[in-house]
């Protein structure tokens, strides 16, 4: 049935290999588009049974190329997105503002039933960010171009294969002192990728067309406040640093030079954003996907990896944790 076949863009990332899974459970074939076939088809080959996935490779700005995809299917996801810019196009405007609009012309030339974009919370407050910016154009773009799609907009996503819990957790094992900025007090409502995943297969499922849907988890935490909870969870102490604006700036600055920056400018500058609901829109539970993972309870599951003995430290830690409690 061709109602039954999804397009995906960007489903070699942690969100996208959990949301192929979703699908091609529930009998949806997939078509994957990704740049690079030999590096990324063998991970994505495993995602789903034999039959439901077709792997695409395809520069993203290929029309041409991407054009016939649409004669197949009707329903088509956008996940594709970077934190920072880099060379050969890779810009947010490229990004996050261009090819979302050619998506959604497309979207509307062959008739599709869906359009799902997945952009990023908060970006209406942080003006003076260039990612928040583009991601904001792109969402105008799409809405004018195809008023049906309904866009995304999740706070920090965490599985133990982010970019961010993973990170954290890495330089906080390896640094004795730990920055952190705007005083830690950025406020965040993790979600993690499983609710993510569940949430667009429900907008997918039920034919819902919300335009934007703000998705968070079940809590909210500060920034200060989650690497509290990292350092809990690897069993690390570690000194956290409040750093001036200026000095911050310029550590951003330095950062920026290397092939994957730790920090930039432009990062700094969205940390000064709280990145909750905003109450504007309607969000995953408003929609019936309340979120059901909480940060502590998911990042245990894989902690492990960042304490001393790696996954042999399971009972150590339990152990030291019991010692405690009879010695207080």
């Amino acid at each position: 049935m061709k109602a039954k076949n999804c397009l995906i863009f960007g489903g070699s990332g942690q969100i996208g290999r959990n949301l192929i899974r979703k699908l091609t459970k529930n009998d949806y074939k997939v078509t994957v588009v990704t740049r690079n076939l030999h590096q990324k088809s063998y991970v994505l080959k495993t995602q789903a049974n034999v039959g439901y996935i077709d792997i695409v490779e395809a520069n993203i700005f290929e029309e041409n190329k991407i054009r016939e995809l649409f004669k197949k299917t009707d329903i088509c996801i956008n996940l594709v997105g970077i934190l920072y810019e880099q060379k050969k196009g890779n810009t947010f405007k490229n990004i996050h503002t261009i090819f979302p609009s050619i998506l959604a012309k497309l979207c509307k030339e062959y008739n599709l039933r869906h359009f799902i974009h997945l952009s990023a919370l908060g970006i209406n407050d942080a003006v003076d960010s260039d990612y928040a910016k583009s991601k904001l154009k792109g969402e105008n773009e799409i809405l004018k171009n195809f008023p049906l799609a309904t866009i995304l907009r999740p706070s920090i996503v965490f599985s133990s294969e982010d970019q961010f819990s993973c990170n954290m957790m890495t330089l906080l094992n390896r640094l004795p002192l730990f920055p952190i900025y705007y005083g830690g007090n950025s406020k965040f409502a993790p979600i993690h990728c499983s609710d993510l995943t569940d949430t667009i297969y429900h907008v997918i499922s039920n034919n819902i067309y919300s335009k934007i849907i703000e998705c968070v988890g079940p809590e909210i935490i500060t920034f200060k406040g989650i690497l509290k909870k990292l350092l809990k969870l690897i069993d690390k102490k570690r000194i956290l640093i409040p750093l001036p604006l200026k000095l911050a700036e310029l550590s951003a600055s330095f950062f920026e030079i290397l092939p994957n920056p730790l920090l930039t400018r432009d990062q700094l500058r969205l940390l000064k954003y709280d990145n909750i609901a905003s109450g504007k829109y309607k969000t995953n539970s408003d929609i019936g996907m309340p979120s059901k993972r909480y940060f502590d309870d998911e990042v245990k599951k894989y902690c492990y990896m960042w304490r001393e003995g790696g996954q042999f430290s399971t009972e150590k830690y339990t152990a030291k944790n019991e010692l405690d409690t009879k010695q207080n």
